[in-house]
């Protein structure tokens, strides 16, 4: 089954749209319609610019699922809501979240105007839970001040084989991932009063040059990098695609990571926050959530486009 693009190229804009269904008789049917015309809508607005790369992927959440998708198509198997990861001094909470729309363009004006379109089709079927929008900050860092995303897979069967479940994984899920979203608002202040090698501690890597560094040996707190990585028994990485971007207001004073983690196994992205927020020891948090609050939690399954086209059919 064609996926959907998943594995677009990190753009210089991004809009993370997280909706739910409103209670509006025939919300359901409204909402299979939009999902099913997501790729005529795409290639209507991409026309104006192909070199924008316009692009967008749809995630369904848990509660909604059953809703949009018929009878008769079993659920992907691990498919349920972000659950809440509380640690004993941070917590990710979970919060609402049936739709996802992850839109994504070199031009800011292509993602705008395929998000105005969008949410005129979709109407009283959906009320905001959040919408942000990221940009690329200069050589692919966060505001902090660090490259983000580089344990990403590479290449295109590498990045498949990492996020698009195959009939031999879950035959319900053929062509999907799952993805989860998080919004981290940061302490940009406190982070600044720390020595530069100090933030490369607890990130895991230099500042300047991206060298990865090794952790300390003995009790002390692991990185945020190593904590990240979750390895089989077999001592081989599971990877995840990552799209973060930041976002913010310097006026308002608020600077940010919206997190997007796409994969084909949901225990690895939920592994993750467990040992990011419960610690590995149990205790031994991510130093960086000292920095860094989650203020959003969701996920959701990202369909076939195969799947998603035939919605309206149903």
């Amino acid at each position: 089954m064609a996926p959907q693009p998943v594995e677009a190229p990190l753009s210089q804009s991004a809009t993370f749209l997280v909706l739910a269904a409103t209670d509006q008789p025939d919300a359901a049917k409204t909402i299979r319609s939009v999902l099913a015309s997501v790729a005529d809508l795409t290639k209507n607005i991409s026309i104006r610019d192909r070199a924008a790369s316009l692009s967008c992927t749809v995630g369904i959440g848990s509660s909604l699922w059953d809703k949009v998708v018929p009878p008769g198509r079993p659920r992907p198997a691990e498919l349920h809501p972000f659950p809440e990861v509380r640690g004993a001094r941070h917590t990710a909470p979970s919060t609402p979240g049936d739709l996802l729309f992850h839109i994504r363009s070199e031009r800011r004006d292509m993602a705008f105007e395929f998000e105005r379109q969008l949410m005129d089709r979709l109407g009283g079927a959906v009320r905001v839970e959040d919408e942000t929008v990221g940009f690329r900050y200069f050589d692919v860092r966060d505001v902090l001040g660090f490259v983000d995303g580089t344990a990403n897979p590479v290449g295109a069967q590498d990045v498949a084989d990492a996020v698009l479940l195959t009939a031999r994984d879950d035959p319900a899920g053929e062509g999907g991932s799952y993805v989860v979203v998080q919004k981290y608002l940061h302490d940009l202040a406190a982070w600044g009063r720390l020595k530069t090698e100090d933030q490369e501690a607890i990130i895991g890597r230099t500042k300047l040059d991206n060298v990865e560094l090794d952790d300390a040996e003995g009790p002390e707190q692991k990185s945020h990098k190593t904590l990240a990585t979750i390895e089989g028994e077999d001592g081989s990485e599971h990877d995840i695609l990552r799209d973060n971007m930041p976002f913010g207001s310097p006026a308002q004073g608020e600077f940010g990571t919206y997190f997007i983690g796409y994969s084909k196994k949901l225990w690895v992205t939920e592994k993750m926050m467990e040992r990011m927020f419960i610690g590995d020891p149990p205790g031994k948090h991510d130093r960086i959530l000292d920095y860094s609050s989650p203020v959003t939690g969701s996920t959701f399954f990202v369909p076939s486009l195969s799947l998603l086209e035939s919605l309206d059919d149903d």
